[in-house]
């Protein structure tokens, strides 16, 4: 093979790496845009006020572990304090197997470095379960 033909073949090997590279951080990133999706979604209800909202759209471990009018009530309390929200942005997500104090299942935890208007540099963890039907719901919320 010459010098020519060589180039040739090592360049479309390097071609079909990146592919193969490429599909694979897609498919990963796939998993992480979604479960930042619900989160952000789900913020936003917390973010009008709709606690209502946010109970309903919430895993079911979630809303096992509290009733609506329940969470309702201590999302306004805790939230209160830091004011209107103002903006968010993704520290990071991660996968777990197991989660402290739940079964084992498909979890993604994401944390936000939100600012609010009398607390600007906030931090909310929203935790995530897959649940069957293979989308993914909140089911733990924390802000400090």
């Amino acid at each position: 093979m010459t010098g020519r033909g060589l180039r040739h073949s090592w360049r479309a090997a390097f071609a079909a790496a990146a592919i193969l590279c490429a599909s694979a951080a897609a498919a990963q990133d796939a998993a992480t845009s979604a479960a930042q999706r619900v989160a952000r979604d789900w913020l936003a209800l917390t973010d009008r006020g709709d606690g209502g909202g946010s109970w309903d759209a919430a895993a079911n471990q979630f809303k096992s572990a509290i009733t609506r009018e329940r969470w309702t009530d201590a999302l306004s309390k805790v939230r209160a304090p830091f004011g209107a929200f103002e903006q968010r942005a993704v520290l990071s997500t991660r996968f777990e197997k197991s989660f402290p104090g739940a079964p084992d299942g498909d979890y993604a935890i994401v944390l936000f470095r939100t600012s609010f208007a009398k607390r600007t540099d906030g931090q909310e963890t929203v935790t995530l379960e897959r649940e069957a039907d293979g989308a993914w719901r909140v089911v733990g919320y924390t802000i400090r």
